[in-house]
């Protein structure tokens, strides 16, 4: 199966968006990339890759509006891979200023209930099935001017990170208009009681979500994605069943490459 980068063509294309949003909620196997770095030359470069898509953490990372506006642009220039963003907060101003500056769609943090859910979806949606302000100055490039078109095209897509997401997740999962679900691993390990981010005390429990999650998911008939930290466990939560993975980070992998460089160099 060709991967929707493969299949998407030109970047400026209006269909390229839309080539994305289908394959995701078709729930084919999508891989994309994490990036916390204002750096959008860099971030250009990675979204050539043949990477599905490249998502922009405003929540954690660290760029701020500027930041997004042109590493989006950037992203586009490769022609490849579609930008989401994940936005800082469920709330319909930083959601509309990431569509507009042109994301193919946003992951939403600490998503609790099903009304949050749908609150983020409707953040997404022009009226009359949402209340999205109407300014799409990059966004009509890349989705043309329809309202139906955009409304159509958006990504929306909830992050099950806390214990009241966990417990509300087959009501979360069957809010209307939301495409799919998506695990943040570290809030979700603390949240099942992990002293940090990486307790290995709790890998039965977090497994035993994990796997929840996606079951919860398929049943749902919407998209399951997860946040990984290399290529071999992306592969794996996509051979588990998840319908899509992001990798690591551009941060971390430029820290790994130079420490591997400085070892080699000092020892040999």
């Amino acid at each position: 199966m060709s991967t929707a980068a493969e299949t998407a063509g030109t970047g400026d294309s209006p269909s390229h968006v839309a080539r994305f949003t289908a394959a995701l909620r078709a729930r084919e196997r999508l891989v994309g990339y994490w990036s916390v770095l204002d750096a959008p030359p860099v971030t250009e470069r990675l979204a050539r890759l043949g990477y599905d898509y490249v998502c922009l953490d405003i929540q954690h990372g660290l760029m701020g509006y500027a930041g997004m506006l042109n590493s989006l642009t950037a992203i586009d220039a490769g022609g490849a891979a579609v930008g989401l963003v994940r936005v800082v907060t469920n709330d319909p101003a930083p959601i509309g200023q990431a569509l507009d500056a042109g994301a193919a769609g946003v992951i939403v943090p600490m998503i609790d209930t099903a009304e949050q859910a749908a609150a983020a979806v409707t953040a997404c949606r022009y009226p009359p099935v949402g209340r999205r302000s109407y300014g799409p100055m990059r966004a009509g490039l890349r989705l043309g001017p329809s309202l139906a078109e955009a409304n159509a095209a958006t990504a929306v897509l909830a992050m099950i990170e806390t214990a009241a997401g966990l417990a509300n997740l087959k009501a979360i999962c069957a809010t209307p208009g939301l495409d799919g679900i998506y695990v943040g691993p570290s809030d979700l390990r603390i949240a099942l009681g992990g002293a940090d981010s990486n307790d290995p005390s709790l890998d039965e429990e977090f497994e035993a979500a994990v796997a929840e999650i996606r079951t919860a998911a398929a049943d749902a008939g919407i998209a399951a994605g997860i946040h990984t930290t290399d290529g071999a466990t992306a592969a794996r939560r996509l051979a588990e069943g998840y319908t899509f993975a992001s990798v690591s980070c551009d941060l971390i992998h430029l820290e790994l490459a130079a420490a591997d460089h400085l070892s080699t160099a000092r020892h040999g």
